[in-house]
C-alpha cells in the first residue's frame, strides 16, 4: 500500500507526459499517425525483457538461498513480462495490419517473441501446478534460468537473421528525429515507473497469499485434532 501511495502520482504524470509526447511532441511519421503505436510497443517490449531478466536473477538467487522473498519476486515478474510481452505482441500486430497489410509475420523477430511468450506462459502454468511446494520452486527456478535463453535471441533475432522488423532501423537511428528519441524515452520512464509498482504490488500479494494459506491449512489441522 505504500508503494502504491508514493508511485501512483508520479505515474499518472509520467503516463500523461507520455502521451503529450506521443500527440503534440513527436512528429508525424511518414506512415501516419499508426507510427504513434511504436511509442507504446517499444517501452511494452522491453520492459517485457527486463522482467524476464529479473525472473533469471531471482530464480538463481533462489536455487542459491532458497529464499521465499526471490521465489515471489521471480513468479511476479513473470506475470508481469507474460502481460507486457503479450500487449507487445497485440500492438505490433495492429501497427503491422496497417504497415504490411497483414496482422502476423514469421518474421525472426516477432517469431522468437512468440515462443518467449509461450515458454513463460508455459512458466506460470508450472507455478501454479499442484506439485509439492519445495519441489515446485526448485523445478520452476531452473525453468526461470532455462527460459532466459530466448530472451537474447528476441534481442538480436534482426541483426543475426535480419527480416521485416523495423528494430535494426530503429537501432540505427535511420529515420528516427530527437524528438522521437525523446518520446521514447519518456515511455521508456513511465512505463519503468508502471513496472515497479506491478512488481512490487504482485510480489506484496504473492506473500500475503502464502500467509493466508498456511493460516488456513493451521486451522484445519487443529480442527481436524479437535474433532
Amino acid at each position: 500500500m505504500t508503494a502504491t501511495r508514493i508511485l501512483a502520482l508520479p505515474i499518472v504524470l509520467a503516463l500523461a507526459a507520455h502521451q503529450w509526447f506521443i500527440w503534440k511532441y513527436a512528429p508525424l511519421a511518414q506512415s501516419g499517425p499508426v507510427q504513434k503505436i511504436f511509442y507504446l510497443h517499444l517501452p511494452l517490449g522491453w520492459w517485457a525483457l527486463i522482467s524476464f531478466f529479473t525472473v533469471f536473477v531471482a530464480s538463481i538467487g533462489y536455487l542459491w538461498k532458497r529464499s521465499e522473498v526471490l521465489d515471489d519476486l521471480a513468479g511476479a515478474a513473470a506475470e508481469i513480462g507474460v502481460l507486457f510481452s503479450g500487449l507487445a505482441l497485440v500492438s505490433g500486430s495492429i501497427w503491422a495490419r496497417a504497415e504490411w497489410g497483414h496482422w502476423w509475420l514469421w518474421d525472426p523477430k516477432l517469431t522468437t517473441t512468440l515462443i518467449m511468450w509461450y515458454v513463460y506462459a508455459g512458466y506460470l502454468v508450472l507455478r501454479a501446478s499442484p506439485m509439492g511446494g519445495e519441489r515446485r520452486k526448485v523445478v520452476a527456478a531452473v525453468l526461470g534460468v532455462a527460459a532466459f535463453l530466448d530472451v537474447p535471441l528476441v534481442f538480436f533475432a534482426t541483426r543475426l537473421w535480419g527480416g521485416v522488423h523495423p528494430a535494426e532501423t530503429a537501432r540505427k537511428a535511420s529515420g528516427m528525429t530527437a524528438e522521437m528519441w525523446h518520446t521514447v524515452f519518456v515511455g521508456l520512464g513511465a512505463f519503468g515507473l508502471v513496472w515497479l509498482l506491478l512488481l512490487l504490488t504482485r510480489r506484496s500479494q504473492r506473500t500475503r497469499e502464502k500467509e493466508l494459506d498456511a493460516r488456513l491449512a493451521e486451522r484445519l489441522n487443529s480442527e481436524g485434532e479437535g474433532a
